[in-house]
């Protein structure tokens, strides 16, 4: 029988090319952790979507933009290995906030999804609903005072709603608030001027963040004054497709924002929008 080598030389790269990888995956999985919160704001168009991933590695998905926009949008902010998340959250059944959460189901391994209880009758809702239950996702509906806990000193805290009133899904949107230390970020979905005016007068104190996501993509209908002055945010982002038909943002908000010397940030204009965290303080990467 004849039995085939390989020439020494090739061994020796053959040697060196499996050490090198075993090298680089044990750095993966052995690096020392960094201790930082980051929360990135996806440009995915007209729609929110927000990917959250804490020191300890949770990862929280709030909102998937309106469509297929969001899978190149993960793909800029997780490793390519990476295919599962730890919660999705739907702030409400709109669908520049639920139209590419299906797709994320069909590609990600989602361990829960987390909603307020508000319905649609949309096919897009439908859909979702469908992929929840091929997938065996676990639900969960959600209301204010429930905590989300990411462990290691980071939780998301529900502000709004206290329970479902009426079929607006705006005012039924989730308002959300996380804690890493001293920094905050302040989520408010779609919820509109009344909710926003309720909260500031219920919940004044707990508003006050240093990153406030603007409502409804700059909507004149979102942003009051005297919400703004609750939650006087360092940072101010506004994620809205770029000359989109609707005007946002408007300029009235600009305006408020830019009185309290608000730092805008938009999708609109830089693309994806990266804060991080030590618990301490908030930079832009």
């Amino acid at each position: 029988m004849k039995i085939l080598n390989f020439p020494k030389i090739k061994l020796y790269f053959l040697f060196l090319l499996l050490l090198a990888n075993a090298m680089i995956f044990y750095a993966v999985i052995a690096s020392p952790r960094n201790y930082l919160l980051k929360v990135s704001f996806l440009d995915v168009g007209q729609g929110d979507a927000i990917f959250i991933e804490s020191p300890t590695g949770n990862q929280m998905l709030i909102d998937g933009g309106p469509d297929k926009n969001i899978l190149n949008a993960l793909s800029r902010v997780m490793l390519f290995y990476d295919k599962t998340i730890d919660v999705v959250l739907a702030t409400h059944p709109d669908q520049d906030h639920i139209g590419g959460i299906p797709l994320v189901l069909k590609n990600y391994t989602v361990s829960k999804y987390v909603d307020s209880g508000a319905t649609s009758t949309t096919g897009t809702f439908k859909e979702l609903a469908n992929e929840l239950s091929k997938n065996n996702v676990k639900k969960e509906i959600v209301g204010a005072g429930e905590i989300i806990d990411f462990g290691d000193g980071v939780f998301l805290k529900i502000l709004h709603p206290y329970e479902l009133k009426g079929k607006d899904t705006n005012k039924n949107s989730i308002v959300a608030k996380l804690y890493y230390g001293n920094s905050t970020f302040l989520f408010t979905g779609d919820a509109p001027t009344d909710v926003e005016l309720y909260l500031a007068k219920t919940d004044g104190k707990e508003l006050k963040s240093d990153v406030l996501k603007v409502a409804h993509h700059g909507s004149r209908n979102s942003l009051s004054p005297e919400f703004l002055s609750a939650v006087s945010p360092e940072y101010s982002i506004i994620s809205v497709g770029k000359n989109n038909s609707f005007g946002h943002p408007h300029k009235e908000v600009i305006n408020f924002l830019g009185d309290i010397k608000s730092i805008i940030l938009g999708t609109y204009d830089i693309g994806d929008i990266c804060l991080v965290s030590d618990g301490k303080t908030i930079d832009k990467k």
